[in-house]
């Protein structure tokens, strides 16, 4: 009789479906709170001033000669155009992206149905030739409706984390009238409604899946779980197109504003008097908040998935111990409560009373997160695992004992707090490597540009060191099940590092709407402040991205090769050779098209903008409104139009590989990808956040040093700004959307897999 687990299955039942409603329960709560900021002037009965009765009593006072009730006014309106452009942009993006799915989803069917010729005879199990399983054909209709879940459950989730960024951006600039510690409160209340959302969302579908598709699979766990990897392949094709689009779409719209605005007119960043501020800032809500939830719920769903198809032909599969088998969600479970209590130390346990207090609070997040959620995976690894199992081991059942399983989990969470922290060393303007590439903008943006490529090749080395130590415990410990666990607990704080990730966008929308409204410059100071912390938050979130991004592919690598029964992965056999220098060279050719795009894109922009400043009359003085429709409209049509190419490079390269090359081909084609996407991806990332903090240091000139290489519009600050319009692309678009492609490749060969061993390779079965 094999061991069982202290909590028993009505438990589990019970514990996972609770955690996920009280995540979804949370971010409602949050929700509320932000909504009590009221975005318009209440006027007395008498016609006098605003009315200070409630929360927000305070938000429209009178403060250095500026007529509140025209400022609340204001803020409204730009929040408004923000939002519709941003909704327009989802809308037109997602009826292309309905259109792929729909014909994604029959793909997979056809291609998944057709192994046994559409067959609704049971058939013998893959792992377990003595049993028998479903047919093929359930597998192709059940991996299909999980295709379309995943799918549907990322873009919602995106959809929602927009909205709601987008219904706060303004009132956290009504916010830093109080002082930065309000401002702060209320845009990371509204993170926080994204974070938790998506993270109880994924979860409680996922658990929702697993059990109706049980109702029909009954005792194949074998069959059930290779069905359910179709969510993650849903989950992250949406989020590809999602971080692609939306990336185009902002960098487009950010270095035309640049380029014209800062740099030929030497207007500020956010000028009104900018045709291209609001597509600007559309652009920060579609690609920063929008794709970066998409995608950050596609390395969760595959990396669960990943995590239950190697359970599932383990001991916890074959002898159907629920508990031990979703051990992956009760650990996503423990993330939700975790993160729920870490988010309590920055709104209500701490209070923000100055500047300088914004970007520790954000770090402090990271470090409560992890070490709460040690303590959260040492409990659930003692009560939901046996003391003793097998994983499946290529083969093989390897014996793992459950404090194994719990280091495995442990060493992905601290892995991802340590790539956090290099991340933010190499980007933060804190730090003396953005202060060395501050300091080379003296001799002109030539020089800025060698040494930020240098700081992003240096800055690969020691997260890639992290990696390695990941993935050799890991696998030590428990095989490819280890390494899925790794990648599970370096997601597992999702709804915190979600949270810090959108913090951003909306502080620099706060930001933008200000500088537009026509706000003091005691107000800008404070929202400069809160954005710039967010800009280091966020590379320290595309860390986290890149590094999980990596354990999820490996993972999804060793669930591929054993299910297309591949015994070995031998470099030196030239079908598989072929394979590895053709997928090594993938991240290059998919980089070289979305930067490509960010440059035709924004050349139109750049166009447009100069266009309107040279033939609208009055438009420098600010006596005239920028046309800003046209250029959302040239932001939306480039984007929708540029993001086709590199999605379908990803989704197809997979299926052509398979079908014509077969299995050892694109298991080198995986390897080759997953190795070089990893650097280029780390490197790109922070390459273009050093550049854009170390032009925000010269503009701050916080210290001596800064003050030397300023002010704004000085020949350093120039080429600064150059630096950055160049690193955009590089930071939003290229390198975040490479941790995409490395996984959804990975999770589209394991979707797959039962096509390509049966009928794939064609060419060299003709050779």
């Amino acid at each position: 009789m094999a061991a069982a687990a202290i909590l028993p299955e009505l438990g589990t039942q019970v514990l996972i479906p609770v955690a996920a409603a009280v995540g979804i329960a949370f971010s409602v709560l949050q929700w509320v709170l932000v909504s009590k900021v009221r975005l318009a002037p209440e006027r007395r009965a008498d016609g006098g001033g605003a009315v200070k009765s409630g929360p927000s009593d305070y938000l429209i006072e009178e403060e250095e000669g500026l007529n509140d009730h025209n400022v609340v006014v204001k803020c409204a309106e730009i929040q408004n155009a923000i939002s519709e452009g941003a909704t327009s942009f989802l809308f037109t993006e997602y009826k292309y992206v309905g259109l792929f799915m729909g014909i994604f989803a029959i793909l997979i069917f056809l291609f998944l149905g057709s192994v046994e010729g559409f067959s609704t005879k049971s058939q013998p199990c893959h792992y377990s030739k003595d049993k028998t399983c479903k047919p093929a054909l359930a597998n192709a209709i059940f991996s299909t409706i999980a295709f379309v879940l995943g799918a549907v459950t990322s873009l919602v989730s995106g959809f929602l984390g927009m909205k709601i960024a987008t219904y706060a951006n303004a009132r956290t600039t009504l916010e830093a009238r109080k002082g930065v510690g309000k401002a702060f409160i209320t845009a990371f209340r509204s993170g926080a409604v994204m974070g938790f959302l998506l993270a109880a969302s994924g979860l409680l579908v996922l658990y929702i899946a697993i059990n109706l598709f049980g109702i029909y699979y009954g005792d194949d766990w074998e069959g059930l779980f290779e069905a359910i990897t179709g969510y993650g392949l849903g989950g992250s094709s949406m989020a590809l197109f999602g971080r692609v689009g939306g990336g185009i779409y902002t960098k487009a719209a950010d270095v035309g504003a640049d380029l014209v605005g800062k740099v030929e007119r030497n207007i500020p960043e956010d000028d009104p008097r900018n045709p291209a501020v609001i597509a600007d800032n559309v652009g920060d809500n579609v690609g920063d908040i929008a794709g970066m939830g998409s995608d950050l719920f596609g390395s969760y769903a595959e990396s669960s998935c990943a995590a239950l198809v190697v359970a599932s032909i383990s001991s916890f599969g074959i002898n159907h111990q629920f508990t031990p088998m979703v051990y992956p969600l009760l650990v996503s479970s423990v993330g939700i409560i975790a993160c729920l209590i870490t988010t309590l130390f920055a709104t209500d346990f701490f209070e923000i009373k100055a500047v300088n207090e914004i970007e520790p609070a954000l770090k402090k997040q990271l470090i409560i997160s992890t070490v709460v959620m040690t303590i959260g995976i040492a409990l659930i690894s003692w009560l939901g695992l046996p003391y003793t199992f097998t994983i499946y081991n290529f083969g093989a059942q390897k014996t793992v004992q459950s404090w194994q399983l719990f280091l495995c989990v442990a060493v992905g969470l601290w892995a991802g707090l340590v790539i956090g922290f290099i991340t933010e060393y190499y980007t933060s303007n804190a730090y003396s490597p953005v202060q060395v590439v501050a300091d080379s903008c003296r001799t002109g943006a030539a020089t800025n540009v060698i040494f930020g490529l240098a700081l992003g090749y240096k800055s690969v080395i020691i997260p890639i060191f992290a990696i390695a130590f990941s993935i050799f415990l890991s696998f030590s410990l428990a095989a490819m099940y280890g390494v899925a666990v790794a990648a599970l607990g370096m997601l597992s704080t999702i709804a915190t590092g979600l949270a810090i990730d959108a913090y951003g966008p909306i502080s620099d929308n706060a930001g933008g709407i200000a500088e537009m409204a026509g706000m003091s410059h005691r107000i800008r100071e404070r929202t400069d402040a809160l954005d710039a912390a967010g800009n280091t938050t966020a590379a320290i979130g595309k860390g986290f991205a890149i590094g999980s991004a990596a354990l999820v592919s490996l993972a999804l690598f060793g669930a591929f090769v054993s299910r297309a029964a591949i015994s070995t992965v031998d470099v030196l056999t030239p079908k598989v050779f072929i394979g590895l220098i053709v997928g090594a060279m993938l991240p290059y050719w998919f980089s070289a098209m979305t930067m490509k795009s960010v440059g035709s894109a924004a050349l139109k922009m750049v166009e447009e903008v100069r266009r309107q400043f040279n033939t609208i009359p009055g438009l420098m003085e600010g006596t005239t409104k920028p046309d800003y429709a046209t250029c959302v409209k040239i932001s939306t049509d480039a984007s929708i139009k540029e993001m086709i190419p590199p999605g379908a490079l990803v989704m197809l390269t997979p299926l052509i590989v398979g079908i014509l090359f077969g299995v050892e081909t694109l298991a080198g084609v995986l390897a080759g990808a997953l190795v070089s996407g990893v650097q280029i991806a780390i490197s790109a990332s922070n390459t273009g956040g050093a550049w854009d903090n170390a032009k925000k240091y010269i503009e701050a000139g916080a210290s001596e040093h800064a003050r030397t290489l300023g002010p704004k519009g000085s020949d350093p600050h120039k080429a600064a700004v150059i630096g950055d319009t160049i690193g955009d692309p590089l930071k939003d678009t290229s390198g975040p959307s490479l941790n995409i492609l490395i996984k959804l490749m990975a999770v589209e060969s394991l979707v797959f897999a039962p096509f390509f061993a049966a009928h794939g390779g064609i060419i060299f079965k003709w050779l």
